[in-house]
């Protein structure tokens, strides 16, 4: 729409006026020849002795580059550095250019190191400098380009703050409104066997907490129900705060430790921990991605310390889990695959801290003071512990960091050091010495070595997300494993045969446009054969367009059981018969020789592709069963929502929902939203309902003009973007774009000045006859808009109510004003696709009162 709108503007501005085009021509062939110098015209050259007759004073543009002072809007650049925006107030200087008046505050906020210059220093922090800014800073300058409203700082290197090429100033983190709102994910499924038995299964995820000030309180709790039972559980609840002066969090509650030097920990205490995504991207330095494939419309689930943090349907095929919610920073990820028929696919995603390193001089750390938390379903001690790390960067290629662990009952120390090594990556080894009472009075001590690896091999284009290898001795517990209770069972494996050996890897490797991933670990145990194994193996590669796949999963618990799944498949685009469409096949085999072969149709549809959708049809070579299965996922500005079908040649059927989703409760009202994320903004549009936004599926103002835009970035700028394209015809904007960057967990505010009401050309006629000149300015108060008139008399305005008072202004004198008021009821709908209407009104100057 604003492209129509666009070319009819353009239509019209040169259909009328053929002069204009010349007059830019003098203008450029003058300023090119005269460069800055000053020019003088009159006002008949614009049009001969039509406009002669009219007063028209253009003595503002009588220099180059001259504007009207005032307060703008501007976008500060600094270095050709994005610095964020702020209206700034220009004023006019003698060859009536504008500058810019700034002031200290200003200046350290962008990242000027005001300190190395006292003559600066010495000024008022928030008073304009009173003098242009080189000459405080030699070779500084700032130059406003007003075409683009962008203030240009040009500032010597030597006078910029050593924070980084990323860095943005604590005073421009958000913390945002208060909000209270309640997260959720909701799904279900109902099953039906040949036999005509009904089971259902219903699981809901919630994530709710408020925010006040920089406080932060948040509830995760799971509730799951089937036939049999039902259970609601609390994975945590805590307070959190931001602590800017030394970057870091605290959190008290129930929650757990980062696990970088120690394992993590679940404590119910108190907690300081660093906070690195406090710093630029340029001084920084987990959940892992969980890949599998679903041979039907099948379940998903995750549990980690017993906990289930995730739960979902998912479509027929290969699937990536990569929106993880995570209870802690490591342990292991016990995932299952339900299928339709009931049977189930078991691996483990091994999941652990990568190799410590920080930057010279630059300190990580935490301290914890708490009661251990035992997983869920478990039986553990919990008792009082203090627990203290610290991580610090040497020099370029060491770090050196360390740990002290203290109950009752339990005592470890911990040291290592980071080494980098070059392009080769980092890799860290350090040794924890631990003190250990069991439950049954035992005391042990024993240590435990390990060495971690990431990084990149360039020469070969080899990934390693995490290697990693540890060794214990037969007297070394864990903190975790410790608090394990004794009760002679002979199945009590943590407590009687400790972990000895544990090595895990996630590799990736690209060779020839082929993408190759492993992913694995394995467990043994002192005084005992037993071992856990896991191994996820791939690769994918795009031929001629055409997408392949090969995929292997295996686990073992222990010696009599063991799981795994071997598959092939690919996919084809359709968009030369159906756009946005691809066909796939794919052949899978699992233990015990079943084997499946199905054969799908997927794609997206509607403008913005929110409406996603799956055919899929299967042989299984078990019982020689036929299945048919439909899926198909939604994503509407109020929730997500996904539903789908699953019916086999034995009678069997399944029927899976699911929606996820939030409530806002907001200083604008209350909202409802898709799946917010930690941080999230919230969108007033002036009360205009269909703004629709860049790179948001689904998401629209609601009929109170408010959005939610999930999933920021934490002290970074967030970009949000109005779809112009899509804007309704009653909804225009000045504004396309607003920078937020909000604090952790923050729920910040975006404002767009919408206006709602028509698209309007209004041509303005004096009482004389005569249409309003040439140039004059025409503003509205109620909303603010503002056009300036062309040739004829006409201007366009957007977001004009039904009626409206225009003030009308061509010079300073008392008649070159006159006010209209315009009334759209008798407007004629023009015929154009932005539907813009047509009105005539009358103009009249004020009565004049003589004394």
């Amino acid at each position: 729409m604003a492209k129509g709108l666009h070319d009819v503007s353009r239509q019209r501005f040169w259909r009328l006026n053929p002069l204009v085009r010349c007059l830019s021509g003098v203008l450029l062939v003058t300023s090119v020849g005269a460069e800055a110098r000053e020019y003088h015209f009159a006002a008949s050259s614009l049009e001969g002795d039509m406009l002669s007759q009219q007063d028209i004073d253009l003595s503002l543009f009588s220099h180059a580059n001259t504007q009207l002072p005032g307060v703008y809007p501007s976008r500060i650049m600094f270095n050709d550095r994005r610095a964020g925006d702020a209206s700034i107030t220009y004023l006019g200087t003698k060859n009536g250019e504008l500058a810019p008046q700034l002031t200290p505050d200003m200046l350290r906020n962008w990242g000027v190191d005001i300190d190395k210059y006292p003559k600066l220093a010495a000024l008022d922090a928030v008073v304009p400098l009173p003098h242009p800014l080189g000459d405080y800073i030699p070779q500084a300058s700032a130059t406003l380009d007003f075409s683009t409203m962008t203030l240009h700082l040009s500032i010597p290197q030597a006078a910029v703050a050593g924070n980084g090429r990323d860095y943005i100033a604590p005073s421009r983190w958000d913390d945002g409104v208060p909000v209270a709102f309640a997260d959720y994910s909701f799904s279900g499924s109902q099953n039906q066997d040949s036999g005509q038995n009904t089971t259902t299964n219903q699981y809901l995820n919630m994530r709710s907490g408020a925010n006040l000030g920089g406080w932060r309180v948040r509830n995760y709790s799971t509730w799951s129900k089937t036939d049999d039972a039902n259970s609601w559980d609390t994975v945590n609840t805590y307070v959190q705060h931001d602590i800017d002066a030394i970057k870091a969090q605290f959190t008290g509650g129930e929650s757990s430790t980062q696990g970088e030097v120690f394992d993590s920990l679940q404590y119910r205490g108190i907690n300081v921990a660093s906070d690195e995504e406090m710093l630029p991207y340029s001084q920084r330095g987990f959940a892992p991605v969980i890949r599998g494939i679903a041979s039907s419309n099948a379940e998903v689930s995750v549990r980690q310390n017993g906990y289930l943090i995730y739960q979902q349907n998912v479509a027929p095929g290969a699937f990536e889990i990569n929106d993880l919610y995570s209870t802690t920073n490591s342990g292991d990820l016990e995932v299952t695959v339900k299928e339709a028929d009931g049977t189930e696919h078991h691996f483990t995603q091994p999941y652990s801290s990568i190799a410590v390193m920080q930057r010279p001089g630059h300190m990580k750390y935490e301290i914890t003071a708490a009661r251990y938390r035992a997983d869920s379903g478990s039986d553990q001690n919990e008792p009082l512990f203090a627990q203290g790390s610290l991580i610090y960067g040497l020099n370029n290629s060491m770090t050196l960091f360390g740990g002290l662990t203290a109950s009752d009952d339990y005592q470890a120390v911990n040291s290592g050091a980071g080494i980098a090594l070059g392009s080769l990556g980092t890799l860290s080894a350090d040794v924890t010495a631990a003190k250990t009472q069991l439950d049954n009075g035992t005391q042990s001590t024993g240590q435990s070595y390990r060495l971690l690896y990431s990084g990149k091999i360039d020469t070969t284009d080899t990934n390693f997300t995490l290697a990693s290898y540890r060794y214990s001795t037969s007297g070394y517990y864990s903190f975790a494993d410790a608090n394990q209770k004794y009760d002679e069972h002979e199945e009590d494996l943590l407590f009687n045969y400790n972990k000895r050996n544990r090595i895990q890897a996630s590799v990736s490797q690209n060779i020839s446009g082929v993408s190759f991933y492993l992913n694995g670990y394995q467990q043994d145990y002192w005084h005992t054969s037993q071992k856990e194994r896991s191994v996820s193996a791939g690769l994918n590669t795009v031929v001629e367009g055409i997408s392949l796949h090969v995929a292997y999963t295996y686990s073992k618990t222990d010696e009599d059981q063991s799981d795994q799944m071997v598959s092939f498949g690919f996919s084809m685009p359709l968009s030369r018969f159906l756009p946005r469409a691809w066909s796939s096949y794919n052949l899978s085999n699992s233990k015990h020789g079943y084997t499946r072969q199905s054969l799908g149709l997927n794609g997206t549809l509607l403008d913005d592709e929110r409406l996603s959708y799956s055919l899929q049809q299967s042989h299984s070579n078990h019982d020689g069963d036929d299945t048919s299965s439909l899926y198909g996922s939604y994503r509407s500005q109020y929730a997500n929502m996904n539903a789908g079908y699953y019916y086999s040649s034995d009678n069997s059927r399944q029927l899976s929902y699911g929606l996820s989703g939030a409530v806002v409760a907001h200083p604008h009202g209350v909202t409802l939203a898709q799946p917010l994320g930690s941080q999230f903004a919230i969108v007033n549009a002036n009360h205009a309902s269909g703004v629709r936004f860049q790179n948001q599926r689904g998401i629209q103002t609601d009929w109170q003009g408010n959005a939610v835009i999930p999933s920021l970035s934490p002290y970074q700028e967030n970009s949000i973007r109005v779809d112009t394209t899509s804007l309704p015809e009653d909804v225009d904007t000045t504004e396309t774009a607003v920078t937020v960057i909000p604090s952790r967990n923050a729920a910040v505010v975006a404002n767009f000045d919408a206006h709602v009401g028509y698209r309007v050309l209004i041509t303005l006629m004096r009482p004389d006859g005569k249409t309003v000149p040439f140039g004059a300015i025409v503003t509205a108060l109620s909303p603010v808009i503002s056009g300036i008139v062309d040739d004829k008399g006409t201007v366009y305005l957007a977001g004009v109510s039904d009626t409206v008072q225009l003030s009308v202004k061509w010079g300073s004198a008392a008649d070159q004003q006159c006010t209209a008021h315009v009334s759209l009821g008798a407007a004629v709908q023009a015929s154009n696709p932005a539907g813009i209407r047509s009105v005539n009104a009358l103009c009249q100057q004020e009565p004049q009162h003589v004394n």
